[in-house]
This record gives structure tokens, sequence and C-alpha cells, in this order.
């Protein structure tokens, strides 16, 4: 039983640095809060199997709900691709 949690653990993890380095390496700032957000998911889920609900919530409430709302809001006062350079 522990072995399929430490299994789906790395996969987890191995899924949000993928999504941490699209998000890093996305010119599309849109796309990146997107990818940001999975990234979020993939931590959130993580938590959920090392037995963590009150970080699981808080993680979700912040990561899905509040940061890519006010980064979206931002991103629409300014532009959305970033410049080369």
């Amino acid at each position: 039983m522990i072995w399929y949690s430490i299994l789906l653990l790395t996969y987890l993890f191995t899924i949000a640095i993928v999504f941490t380095y699209k998000a890093v390496s996305e010119k599309d700032l849109v796309k990146a809060v997107v990818y940001s957000a999975a990234q979020s998911i993939a931590y959130a889920i993580a938590y959920g199997v090392l037995m963590a609900p009150d970080i699981l919530f808080a993680y979700l409430a912040v990561g899905i709900g509040i940061y890519p709302i006010i980064i979206l809001y931002a991103i629409s006062k300014t532009r959305r691709f970033e410049e080369a350079g």
C-alpha cells in the first residue's frame, strides 16, 4: 500500500515540475497562469495523498482560486505576451 502512495507522489511531483517549467518558459502570460494552476492542482492532490486535508483546501483556494484571478486581472491591464529580449 505504501508503494502505491510513493509512486503516486512521484508521479504528481514530476507533473508539477513539468508544469512549473512550462509556466516559467511560456511567452503567453495567460497560458503561464494556466500552467501554474495545473501545478497547484498536482501539489494539492499530493497533499491529499499525504493526508494533510487542511493544507489541501488552503492550497486549492489560493493556488487555483485567488492567485490566478489576481494575476489574470493584472494581465488584462497590461500586454498578454511577454516581449523577447
